[in-house]
């Protein structure tokens, strides 16, 4: 097993210890209101499990367009849901919960974003 795939199943295992606290302070009134302009937090149904996750997640704004960054993309799995046609999930932008449509892309140097299409609130 090569050095990469032992810390991709090591970043798997720590992700919820990390997302618990980044969740909590991007909701928090106090804390959160600065980092909310750059995560939030996306819901969405996995396909296969049929679960409800939520996750915090970097994104930029562009309007009705969201683009959410992978970092580490081949180390996550929750982002291909997304793939082929994409999607529905709901994202929380300014306190207020957003339906969007997201597909994913990954471009030809593996980096990957899920792009969101806000379709109402």
């Amino acid at each position: 097993m090569g050095i990469g795939t032992k810390l991709g199943r090591l970043f798997m295992r720590g992700a919820p210890l990390f997302n618990a606290p980044v969740a909590a302070i991007a909701n928090s009134p106090r804390l959160g209101s600065g980092l909310r302009r750059s995560i939030t937090m996306v819901s969405y149904t996995g396909r296969r499990s049929g679960r409800t996750f939520n996750i915090p997640v970097a994104y930029r704004r562009r309007g009705e367009i969201v683009d959410i960054g992978v970092n580490m993309p081949d180390a996550k799995t929750w982002w291909r849901n997304f793939l082929g046609d994409g999607a529905p999930l709901s994202l929380t932008l300014d306190g207020v919960e957003h339906a969007g449509h997201g597909v994913a892309e990954r471009d030809d140097e593996g980096r990957v974003t899920v792009h969101v299409r806000l379709t109402g609130s």
